[in-house]
Parts: C-alpha cells; structure tokens; sequence
C-alpha cells in the first residue's frame, strides 16, 4: 500500500502559479515607482522570492509517502524520502485510532512500540486506511490459525 498526500499542483503549474504571481507583485510595483516610491520594486522583489521559496517548500512537503508492506513474517511501514523502515510481526500489530490534537492518529503497536502512520492524510481517510489495514491483518490472522 503507498500511502501519499493529495498534491493537485504539479512542478509545471507549481512554477506557472510562482511566475503569475510574480509578474503581478512587480506590476504593482512598477506603479508604485511610477508614482514616485522608489523602494516599491525593491520591497516585491523581496516578496515575491520569500513567496516562491515558501511555495517551493510547502510543494516539496508533498513528496513524502509511506510504503506498507504485509508479507508472512513482517508488516513493514517504510517511510519516504527519509528511508526510516519500521517491522512489526503481523500476528502480535494492532491498528489503533485515536482522538487528540483535533485530529485523529493512526497508530500500529506491538510489544511496547508504537508508529503513527498517514499524518498528512485526512481524517476521513485515515479512518478508511484503519479499516482496511483492520481487514488485511484480521484476514492474516485467520490464515495463520489455519
């Protein structure tokens, strides 16, 4: 299963929407000086980068995702692009859903340990991802009492 947050800007439009916005802020300011304030482009250059940069970082924020992986002998979460792998054995992992902060936590746990997984999803979806995940581990657990 991957595990994405929803990203409706790709880099094209990402570096369309940061150019539209810059001509506009330098618009502005080409009247601004125009009508005699000097520091005007200066100040929406100034602006204008901190915008892009702050667009950039909040679009790379979306590049990270969540691998989960259920074989016989382990239930993996990887998480991207950090590369940090977590193993559980599937037997013994519970999905657990909990309320706090004004938002629910999915949480995996066993013998002590516990991941919080799909933090940059909505609650609606991680509500469905623990039913799912319930379902697959429930359906494991019956196969490996057969």
């Amino acid at each position: 299963m991957w595990l994405r947050p929803n990203r409706t800007l790709s880099r094209r439009g990402l570096r369309h929407l940061i150019l539209v916005l810059a001509a506009l802020v330098l618009i502005t300011a080409g009247l601004g000086a125009w009508q005699g304030d000097v520091f005007a482009p200066l100040f929406a250059l100034i602006e204008a980068s901190a915008v892009a940069i702050a667009l950039s970082v909040a679009w790379r924020a979306g590049d990270r995702s969540e691998r989960i992986t259920l074989d016989t002998t382990s239930l993996e979460v990887q998480t991207l692009p950090g590369r940090r792998c977590t193993r559980f054995q599937p037997y013994w992992v519970r999905v657990l859903l909990e309320s706090g902060e004004g938002r629910y936590r999915l949480l995996l746990s066993s013998h002590g340990r516990k991941l919080e997984i799909g933090v940059f999803l909505t609650d609606e979806e991680r509500t469905e991802l623990c039913r799912k995940l319930k379902v697959l581990l429930a359906d494991f657990q019956s196969q490996q009492c057969r």
